[in-house]
């Protein structure tokens, strides 16, 4: 089987993988995704700098969370593991996890909504970007996007459609579906992430319980497609069968690492979504026992005083006689 060509604008590493191959700064001649990272990374800090000089706060967690995301996609899509993730489908599950299930999280925790909304200026073309902003927080449109019955399908369509569809096939040998298909991994993660541990103003929020059950939908899905992965006899992915001869790669083998990969990197990140979960359950849980206790300080407890008078009363009327 000749060794299939990519059309479009790629370079694809002679030397074979390692790490030091895989982290050297080798960009692709056209790197959009990692460019777009670093523009949103810019406008971010940007964005809260502005806000420090106001005198007004914002986190250093949540800025560092954002900017270590976009760090986090600059290197994997930017160095010269994308060459390799032309080529290997262990590479390229990698980094598919990476966008779907690493990134996402930390994006998230940063609130780039939240500080849209407090950096943009009120006048001008400011104006304008707050009232899209808005606009796309409140719409019917945003409703869609982070409503259950879309994004896990999305989610699940991320796996199971790419790649027992032949979609993977299809798009892979072209520059353009490879970023295309990059650019979907990371906006199916996105909106999967978004409804579970944003603290933007959403248009609509999920319940803790309703965020457990989204998560337990979605963790094993890594588990079983990489068990179908490794217990696979034939490429799955005729475009990943044959990686260039000096590369010294066993496709086989490739693909039993991307399985691997699938089942326990692809599950760590998930696990920690629901740890973050549950602990923001107990803290809302115990913010409103706080606030119960207060208002019962303050304003007494009207229903347990009527049903104690209540008792009261009964207790001081006369025992009635046979």
């Amino acid at each position: 089987m000749t060794e299939p060509e990519i059309d479009g604008p790629v370079w694809i590493p002679t030397l074979p993988p390692s790490l030091a191959e895989y982290l050297a700064p080798n960009l692709q001649p056209i790197p959009l995704i990692p460019a777009l990272a670093a523009l949103g990374a810019l406008l971010y800090l940007a964005g809260a700098i502005s806000l420090w000089r106001q005198g007004r706060r914002w986190s250093p967690v949540r800025t560092a969370s954002f900017l270590t995301g976009s760090l986090a996609i600059i290197v994997v899509m930017g160095a010269g593991i994308e060459g390799y993730g032309l080529r290997m489908f262990s590479i390229f599950m990698f980094q598919q996890l990476t966008l779907m299930m690493a990134v996402p999280p930390l994006l998230v925790i940063g609130s780039p909504g939240t500080l849209l909304l407090r950096a943009t200026p009120h006048f001008g073309p400011g104006r304008v970007v707050l009232r899209a902003a808005i606009w796309g927080l409140r719409s019917r449109w945003g409703r869609l996007a982070i409503h259950p019955a879309f994004m896990v399908p999305l989610f699940l369509l991320s796996f199971y459609g790419v790649y027992f569809s032949g979609t993977a096939d299809l798009l892979l040998p072209s520059w353009y579906g490879h970023v295309g298909l990059e650019l979907l991994f990371l906006a199916a993660g996105i909106l999967f992430t978004v409804p579970l541990i944003s603290a933007d103003p959403l248009p609509t929020r999920q319940s803790h319980f309703g965020r457990m059950i989204d998560m337990f939908a979605e963790m094993p899905l890594h588990a079983f497609f990489g068990v179908v992965l490794m217990m696979a006899t034939a490429p799955m992915i005729d475009f990943f069968s044959t990686p260039p001869p000096q590369w010294n790669v066993n496709p086989m083998t490739d693909q039993g690492v991307a399985g691997g990969l699938a089942w326990s990197y692809g599950e760590l990140p998930g696990v920690l979504m629901l740890m973050f979960i549950l602990v923001r359950w107990q803290r809302d849980e115990a913010k409103g026992w706080v606030r119960s206790d207060r208002a019962a300080t303050t304003e007494g407890t009207p229903e347990l005083d009527a049903y104690n008078d209540y008792l009261q009363q009964l207790a001081r009327r006369p025992e009635r006689r046979r």
